[in-house]
């Protein structure tokens, strides 16, 4: 079985989604037969490297709420996300253009380092206010994931994996997502947002036993 997630590193319910589909997985009997492949989405693939101003004033501006209805609006996916043990500091958050952090993410499943990768960025975007649209922030990361940071550097500064990036987006678009997460399962159903882990479990067995 192959279940293909599409997500942002800064979308925090990306993150969420990411969890609940995990735990939903680690129960499932055949999980062992399962391919998780994590596909690339841009939420604003036109942001700037690093937005000005807090995450509170970006929200505000995309949705046109009030500075204090995003704050609330940041506090209710905090609470959501420590009840799954994760630790979300949006106050601190450094948004911008995600394109290189994909790269990056292609690199390091490129040398089977994926998993790995996709989970140490988002929590270090979550939980310690990395910059995520700075090449060197980034690389810097690269080795808690398995990369040196001279390779990540090297990769990041060049347009290596811009095309895998771009082929995701275009998958995403064919499928007719236009947000995320978004999970797709054998190519046949999918399920959008960050549902509960018995809906991604029962997804899971409904999809084994249609294979």
């Amino acid at each position: 079985m192959k279940v293909e997630v599409w997500s942002d590193v800064i979308c925090p319910w990306c993150y969420v989604g990411k969890r609940r589909f995990e735990m939903a997985l680690a129960d499932f009997a055949h999980r062992d037969e399962v391919e998780v492949i994590w596909r690339s989405f841009e939420l604003d693939a036109r942001a700037p490297r690093e937005y000005p101003g807090t995450l509170e004033d970006l929200l505000a501006k995309k949705y046109g709420v009030s500075p204090q209805q995003a704050t609330e609006m940041n506090a209710n996916v905090t609470s959501v996300a420590r009840e799954l043990g994760l630790d979300y500091r949006l106050a601190d958050a450094h948004p911008g253009n995600t394109f290189d952090a994909h790269r990056l993410l292609h690199y390091a499943e490129s040398r089977q380092l994926g998993d790995r990768a996709i989970e140490r960025i988002m929590q270090a975007y979550f939980s310690e206010a990395l910059r995520v649209g700075d090449r060197a922030a980034l690389a810097r990361l690269a080795p808690e994931f398995g990369i040196t940071e001279d390779d990540a550097l090297a990769m990041l500064d060049s347009d290596d994996f811009s095309e895998a990036v771009r082929s995701d987006e275009a998958r995403a678009a064919g499928f007719g997502i236009r947000g995320v997460p978004f999970f797709v399962f054998d190519a046949k159903s999918g399920i959008s947002g960050a549902q509960p882990v018995a809906t991604f479990a029962q997804a899971l067995e409904q999809t084994w036993q249609a294979a």
